[in-house]
């Protein structure tokens, strides 16, 4: 089984390190890797930091782009590995074999799409806890209830994203939301949960930064269910954004 992870930064020279180290770091049982980095021409030091790394990146493609989700399409373009993984250049795998536990199951279980959990941790270095997602086991009724899956951990099968498609760019903030609620509930895509935490996330993020940018992020919610032709119950979208207050609070 090939694996390619696509890290996508911009002006990202303080963590990027970290993130690579992370990825090829990773030891490799069952599985061969494949890194990709995408770069939106950063004006800082994101590629100098990338220097001890670079006869193992891939791919390395540097130049402008339209946004998050237009640099992960551009990944997803070059990826070759039988799954794909995204690990955004603020983020580390949990330890060094997550990978490998991610191959294990995905030939155990031959599922299509594998998710896990996710430690939010402080942006201070020190490496704290303070919000643990807990994904459970996936059901698909469980999207109507307000459920997703932490993106940084999932993995989709390459085949698929060939079959329907890669990140909208119609979306700003919830392009990961639709694309996981595309596969696994309108299509229905068999996905496995590998219950164990995969990847430290440094705490933020746009969608969460203030109580504007929450509401722009149900009204973008809102149109993931549109634009898949799929309606969700009243209470869906009031309760995703409260199944994260049992995260802080575990």
């Amino acid at each position: 089984m090939k694996i390619s992870i696509i890290t996508v930064a911009y002006n990202a020279e303080a963590t990027i390190g970290q993130t690579a180290a992370s990825v090829l770091g990773q030891e490799q049982n069952r599985f061969s890797l494949e890194y990709i980095v995408i770069d939106g021409a950063s004006t800082d030091d994101t590629l100098k930091a990338l220097n001890p790394y670079r006869k193992s990146i891939s791919h390395l493609i540097c130049e402008p782009d339209s946004g998050l989700y237009d640099a992960m399409n551009k990944g997803i373009a070059a990826a070759t590995g039988d799954f794909i993984g995204i690990l955004n250049a603020d983020d580390t795998y949990a330890h060094k074999s997550v990978l490998s536990a991610v191959a294990a199951q995905l030939a155990e279980s031959g599922a299509y799409a594998l998710y896990g959990d996710l430690d939010y941790v402080a942006n201070d270095g020190t490496g704290r806890v303070i919000r643990r997602w807990r994904s459970g086991t996936y059901e698909r009724a469980s999207f109507l209830h307000g459920w997703m899956p932490p993106h940084p951990t999932f993995f989709l099968a390459k085949a698929l994203f060939d079959e329907h498609g890669g990140y909208s760019l119609d979306l700003h903030s919830a392009a990961d939301y639709e694309l996981m609620l595309r596969m696994l509930y309108r299509h229905g895509v068999r996905a496995t949960y590998l219950p164990e935490i995969c990847v430290k996330m440094r705490a933020g993020g746009i969608s969460n930064s203030s109580w504007k940018n929450r509401l722009r992020a149900n009204r973008e919610d809102r149109a993931a269910w549109r634009m898949n032709g799929i309606s969700p119950m009243p209470w869906t979208l009031i309760l995703k954004p409260m199944r994260k207050i049992g995260q802080w609070v575990r």
